[in-house]
């Protein structure tokens, strides 16, 4: 299998003023290749959410190298990097993260819009996708007509919309009961057996096992790393 994510030493430290600096992360080594399904666990404070930012391009290491698909992320400007973030990685995040004013059918459209996908083209793909999670009757609703387990259903069909490389899910099922949660991540088999990559933040423990892989992480170091 080929390698889609490549960190060595990942460093990331915040100024806390009067000259201080925290260290967050403290040389994070990660290898995940193409088609793996893996979580990152750890509880609150652990570092795992300043990982998963530095994973999505969302914010840069201190020091260190990370590669996406063999793109060193570091060495982008912020345009660059926001191409990488919308072409090649799909986010799935426990509050959903829809635009209010915009209905189903727009929401899972819009990171083909700024891919410069043709109007046509996104409409069918999005349709599709709406369609693939059952939620083809309600691509007019608002995210405000829509139930939690729907939010999320529309959110994963807008994260798979440019059929990124990458599906980085944030505690996904953290806002929904026991039986829609159970869903997605029935969802998210489903996605694996089609070879999709996931990367599942976590501090829930049974979730995690339903991984292939498990990274534990614990004051910014990887403690712990096994295969179920």
């Amino acid at each position: 299998m080929d390698k889609l994510i490549y960190m060595r030493k990942i460093k990331k430290s915040f100024n806390i003023g009067t000259g201080k600096k925290l260290l967050i992360l403290k040389g994070i080594d990660l290898l995940v290749r193409k088609g793996e399904f893996l979580s990152i666990v750890g509880q609150s404070g652990s570092g795992k959410t300043t990982l998963m930012n530095i994973i999505g391009g969302l914010d840069r290491p201190t020091s260190g190298k990370y590669l996406l698909e063999g793109i060193n992320l570091n060495k982008l400007n912020k345009n660059q990097l926001s191409d990488v973030r919308n072409m090649k990685i799909g986010f799935v995040f426990q509050t959903f993260n829809l635009i209010p004013r915009s209905n189903a059918l727009r929401n899972v459209e819009l990171p083909m819009l700024y891919g410069g996908v043709s109007q046509t083209e996104r409409t069918a793909r999005a349709k599709e996708l709406l369609r693939l999670f059952g939620m083809h009757k309600r691509m007019r609703h608002m995210p405000n007509q829509l139930s939690g387990g729907q939010k999320q259903r529309v959110a994963l069909a807008r994260a798979l919309a440019n059929d990124p490389a990458l599906l980085l899910a944030d505690e996904p099922t953290g806002a929904l009961d026991v039986k829609t949660g159970r869903m997605v991540m029935d969802i998210f088999h489903k996605l694996h057996k089609q070879n999709k990559t996931i990367v599942l933040i976590t501090h829930n423990e049974k979730l995690a096992e339903e991984t292939q892989r498990i990274i534990k992480i614990e004051d910014g170091r990887i403690v712990d790393e096994r295969y179920n």
